[in-house]
């Protein structure tokens, strides 16, 4: 998905103790930060999804961390404002907020030496809409433009006041008419040193134009299961290990050569409704399905109450989101749904799942256990990830999906719900809602506000989503490991602050 995704898993007792671990994992501890070190890092992956093109779809965890270290994005996921400036120093509108021109960082250069120009970084966005389309790059191609050495302007064909934010993750640039991705020629603060099959070591660049990192090295080991994961964070084959779960977070705990860092409100693990056709297009079955789960007991059995019910709407972590809305269980009304729709309830339906992030598998069985009570028969099918993404993403009538980057109600709907997306995994298209969507683009102020709060209304009230919950995100890191992030979603990857005491 270019994005990946993560959550967390099982747990029960314990869950004070790791939360008491959390909060106190800055006790004791130099506040001088040390140079040198090996950081070894884990993250999930699997061999048949291995992508080393930065602007292709990025599916493993591994390819995503390895990127955002290599590449510089033009801006990163940051805290208050959530976006920060990376390649790109600074950015100003037009009066119109149309014409968006976006300052290269002074002494920014690639790992070959060579200085990073406008005319690479042009070349490397419309790359990337060509390549990932709009959800991607929301301007068009020859809408890029250089506007002297170091600057580079974009022009939509309507105001939008959020272009920084849409800019964020994946504008990695590479020199200009790159063919080959093998070397990973790039500007990120770190540089690869080598590469085989889906693992990676990267060294400090020296010459980065932020801060230079600490670490002289991250090696980067790609794990196709969080067992497997888990297991080598405990074991002490690795310093840390991204997105782990609540079963080794638990485990890791009580000990004190171990630290359990807690991120809130990481990640959206839900269930993709096909909105355009088939037995789910009718609105009325899709509340029947959201009202016929149980969203607590999901959290608890899931994520083991390490995360908080959701109420079908993306961005739950944006200060607009609209904490109000709630959706109940209530099986007679579900029921009664269902009949006013004739629902065909004698049949059962394919309800597609696989073992990308910890829980989904399990979501789906509870799921489709919670659904039968209302007359719906899933039959869950477990896929491996090369052939969900192949045969069963945007296409299949209702699938688990994940997402990790939920900072913004705007963000996530403009690149997943909106009729011009490629990433539009439930095939919604609703001409209120995109027109939501671009007033939202354009709007600031209470203009805005009313705008995200209508996108809200339309997702909740019709979308193709059912979100039951958010996760927050559990990693596991050796003791020694200081300055790890704790933002939710992708801000996760940017690892260039660690250091090793």
């Amino acid at each position: 998905m270019g994005f990946t995704r993560r959550q967390l898993f099982q747990s029960g007792i314990g869950v004070t103790a790791l939360l008491l671990a959390a909060g106190c994992a800055g006790d004791d501890r130099s506040t001088t930060a040390q140079r040198g070190g090996t950081l070894r890092v884990g993250a999930l992956g699997t061999a048949a999804r291995s992508e080393r093109d930065p602007h292709a779809n990025l599916s493993n965890d591994s390819d995503f961390l390895i990127a955002s270290l290599v590449y510089d994005a033009l801006t990163v996921p940051g805290a208050d404002p959530t976006v920060a400036p990376r390649l790109a120093a600074r950015w100003e509108p037009s009066q119109d907020n149309r014409r968006w021109t976006f300052t290269i960082a002074e002494g920014a250069t690639f790992h070959n030496g060579a200085p990073v120009t406008a005319d690479d970084v042009v070349w490397s966005m419309r790359r990337l809409r060509s390549v990932g389309g709009a959800s991607k790059m929301p301007v068009a191609e020859n809408d890029i433009v250089a506007d002297g050495p170091n600057r580079v302007v974009f022009t939509l064909p309507a105001p939008n006041t959020q272009l920084p934010l849409l800019l964020r993750l994946m504008t990695f640039t590479v020199p200009k008419d790159t063919t080959d991705f093998a070397a990973a020629i790039g500007t990120g603060p770190f540089r690869l040193e080598s590469y085989q099959g889906g693992n990676a070591r990267l060294v400090r660049n020296e010459r980065w134009h932020g801060t230079p990192p600490l670490l002289d090295a991250i090696e980067v080991t790609m794990f196709d299961s969080v067992t497997a994961l888990g297991n080598a964070a405990l074991g002490g084959q690795i310093d840390l290990a991204s997105n782990v779960g609540a079963i080794a977070g638990r485990t890791a705990a009580g000990r004190g050569d171990l630290q359990v860092i807690r991120r809130a409100d990481d990640t959206m693990l839900g269930v993709a409704m096909r909105v355009a056709d088939g037995p789910f297009a009718d609105a009325r079955v899709r509340t029947a399905l959201r009202l016929g789960v149980d969203r607590t007991a999901l959290v608890n059995q899931v994520h083991s109450g390490y995360g908080t019910v959701a109420a079908d709407v993306l961005g739950t972590a944006d200060p607009l989101y609209d904490s109000a809305l709630r959706r109940d269980r209530d099986v007679e009304r579900a029921k009664a749904l269902l009949r006013e729709a004739n629902f065909d309830t004698g049949r059962s339906y394919p309800f597609v799942t696989k073992a990308e992030v910890p829980g989904e598998v399990e979501s789906a069985k509870v799921i489709a256990t919670q659904l039968a009570e209302i007359g719906v028969r899933l039959d869950v099918q477990v896929v491996e990830s090369a052939a969900f993404y192949d045969r069963t993403w945007l296409n299949a009538l209702l699938y688990t999906v994940s997402w990790g980057t939920n900072d913004s109600v705007v963000f996530l709907a403009d690149k997943l719900m909106t009729s011009g997306s490629n990433r539009n995994e439930t095939a919604f298209r609703d001409p209120e809602f995109d027109a939501a969507d671009a007033k939202a683009l354009a709007a600031s102020g209470d203009e805005y506000t009313r705008a995200v709060r209508e996108l809200q209304r339309i997702e909740f009230e019709r979308g193709g989503y059912l979100v039951w919950g958010m996760a927050d995100g559990v990693d596991i890191a050796a003791a020694t490991v200081r300055d790890l992030p704790t933002l939710g979603g992708f801000a996760r990857v940017q690892l260039e602050r660690a250091w090793l005491a």
